[in-house]
């Protein structure tokens, strides 16, 4: 199944279908709309500031400035809708690579093919080169993907959530 998501992707990154629901499988959808829900918290159909302030004070984040909500939802073209959502998560992902591009980049940092790399090493890999993770970055990663008692991050997980959104069952 997975080459067949790959070629999915790369016929939309080159174009292909403009139906913004042939972008994502059924579940995904589901999801996105489960969430668009959540974000709207006036359930009137339409994601606006007030409705994002109202949702990051709720995940406690209490002191957002009015610019930067304006310009989350400047990101679209019109008011957010269920639709204009979901085209702008595809728009984001557009051209991401497949689950096995990701993985093999990985393996090059682990020559025992043991299915992980050691925090340490990724965190210094991260902070210091091309577009470096800010300390706030690194926080949020670990939090995501906390490393094993040995101090080993698996970046296999990592490279299923990038791709699929959601952590694989054990």
């Amino acid at each position: 199944m997975a080459p067949k998501k790959a070629k999915r992707r790369q016929q939309q990154s080159e174009g292909g279908s403009s139906n913004v629901f042939s972008m994502f499988e059924q579940s995904q959808i589901q999801e996105y709309k489960e969430a668009f829900t959540i974000i709207d918290q006036n359930r009137d159909g339409i994601i606006s500031k007030d409705d994002l302030r109202d949702v990051l004070a709720t995940m406690g984040q209490l002191n957002v400035k009015n610019e930067e909500l304006e310009a989350m939802v400047k990101e679209a073209s019109g008011p957010i809708n269920f639709t204009v959502f979901l085209t702008m998560f595809g728009e984001k992902l557009k051209g991401a690579d497949p689950e096995d591009v990701i993985v093999s980049a990985f393996k090059v940092l682990d020559p025992e093919a043991t299915g992980s790399i050691k925090k340490e090493f990724l965190e210094e890999l991260l902070t210091t080169q091309c577009d470096r993770f800010t300390a706030e970055e690194m926080t949020n990663l670990w939090a995501a993907f906390p490393p094993d008692v040995a101090g080993n991050v698996d970046y296999k997980n990592i490279c299923y959530v990038i791709t699929h959104g959601e952590e694989k069952e054990e």
